[in-house]
């Protein structure tokens, strides 16, 4: 019985190189950051630089980024056009479903030896029985009488399951031979497949990479824009903080500027926390401390360019705060705008300004007596503070639990608390509305802040005393040169 499951080792271990060799080279073969074209119902890495341009529309699906930084997007190519992969990509996606086809042999076969071992096992003490009546038979036959005669009849026939089980290891011994002669017809075309990507020198691989950077820099510059289809489920970054406060990274500056800055409360605070990086936040370590001149009010502050913009407590005052030279560049009073939680968000906490930036720029929410409490957006210059251009979006604010801007619209949620979902959009480039349906999950069930994240494509929220992030899935056809 033991020399299946030895065999069934071997062919596990030898299944464990294959799988490691191929976690360790395919990444090496897309080289660069995830993109995934779909087609036709399934998804497949770009291994390929040389893909063509095509004739019509490319439908882009796109989010923030992963767990690693790296920019995620979908892309759905036009159905007449076929990209021309790379054969050796082709080949390894075949080798990678013969190996999971013979993973899934295996587990079968290991459960099932499994199983038929146990019984053995269970009916080894009758076995010795038997073979011990045998013995004392063979040595005195007259000792067996017809009721001990009767009694090892009956412990042979309890045997005859037995057989089956050992016709099965038979053919599953048959089985692991195939599936050892599969191993190793792979291994083989693993390693051909190793030895022509070594025949590639690294000033051919070095422009192969560079012309892939080209064309994702390229298709990243067209996905400025789009309308939001979809919020991800949470991702909680730390829990910190009071129940109420805001959070941020800078929306405009380079990505290799990581800092992020905290300010806990919603009035008269002034003390705003500059974190290093994201991980520095996480662990509460390695920062400094910014101590404003003014104390603000709300939550609804944001970092632009280096500064941050937000509400002067107890007036509709708009401040802008330089971080690296700790001063105050411009002040500026939102005319007509209410404040100390004259028209606040349906939580309260004095947020009658929400202050944040999208792909277009720096906006103030906000609403007047004129306006009879309903949502006023604002698109402001973020040198002087003056007003560009003013929308009434007919939404009553004390109905918004909050509220975000990406790419000209405003986006706002029914409630605060548990079982929000973004529910209402206004489009300023058409200044037209329209009701959404487009569910989130609010998992601490009070959110004091939620701000949009042009650089990163992600949704920043204070939660209830918790820190919570999420990615965002936007929707566009992107036209080709050609169109």
């Amino acid at each position: 019985m033991s020399v299946p499951m030895l065999k069934i080792g071997a062919v596990l271990s030898t299944m464990a190189m294959v799988t490691n060799w191929m976690s360790q080279t395919l990444p090496s073969l897309v080289g660069l950051n995830g993109t995934t074209i779909s087609r036709g119902g399934t998804s497949e890495r770009i291994v390929s630089a040389l893909y063509p341009s095509p004739e019509e529309g490319w439908q882009i699906y796109s989010s923030a980024q992963d767990a690693d930084g790296k920019c995620i997007c979908t892309v759905v190519a036009p159905a007449q056009n076929m990209c021309n992969r790379d054969p050796r990509s082709r080949q390894l996606r075949q080798l990678m479903e013969k190996v999971q086809n013979i993973s899934q042999s295996m587990e079968v076969l290991d459960l099932r030896t499994y199983r038929d071992l146990q019984y053995v096992r269970n009916t080894e003490s009758l076995m010795k029985v038997v073979d011990g009546k045998l013995k004392v038979a063979s040595e005195n036959p007259r000792s067996l009488n017809p009721k001990g005669f009767q009694e090892l009849k009956d412990k042979v026939t309890q045997l005859l399951p037995l057989l089956p089980v050992l016709e099965q290891y038979k053919a599953d011994a048959k089985m692991i031979l195939r599936l050892r002669e599969e191993v190793r017809n792979l291994s083989l075309v693993l390693m051909a497949i190793q030895e022509e990507m070594g025949a590639y020198d690294y000033e051919e691989l070095r422009q192969r990479v560079l012309l892939l950077e080209t064309r994702l820099h390229s298709c990243m510059q067209k996905l400025g824009c789009g309308k939001l289809t979809g919020v991800s489920n949470p991702i909680t970054v730390r829990a910190s903080g009071s129940r109420f406060g805001s959070w941020m990274t800078d929306t405009m500056i380079p990505s290799s500027d990581n800092r992020v800055w905290s300010m806990d409360g919603y009035f008269k605070g002034r003390r705003v926390l500059e974190y290093r990086t994201m991980n520095d936040f996480m662990k509460g370590q390695n920062f400094v401390q910014h101590l404003l001149p003014h104390p603000w009010a709300g939550t609804g502050h944001v970092v632009y360019n280096g500064s941050l913009y937000y509400n002067k407590y107890q007036s509709n005052i708009i401040i802008k705060y330089h971080f690296r030279s700790r001063s105050v560049l411009v002040q500026r009073s939102l005319s007509g705008a209410g404040y100390n939680n004259t028209f606040p968000y349906s939580w309260g906490g004095s947020s009658d300004i929400d202050l944040m930036a999208d792909e277009n720029g720096l906006w103030a929410v906000y609403t007047t007596i004129p306006n009879a409490g309903n949502i006023v957006i604002s698109r402001l210059e973020p040198q002087s503070l003056e007003v560009l251009q003013t929308w009434d979006t007919g939404f009553p604010k004390r109905s918004a639990g909050e509220s975000f801007m990406i790419c000209g619209t405003l986006y706002v949620t029914n409630s605060h608390l548990a079982g929000a979902k973004i529910h209402f959009a206004y489009y300023t480039n058409t200044s037209s509305y329209e009701y959404t349906d487009i569910p989130f999950h609010n998992q601490y069930s009070h959110i004091s802040m939620m701000d949009y994240n042009p650089r990163e494509r992600v949704l920043y929220t204070w939660n209830n005393g918790h820190q919570v992030l999420y990615n965002v899935t936007l929707f566009q056809v992107i036209k080709t040169s050609g169109d």
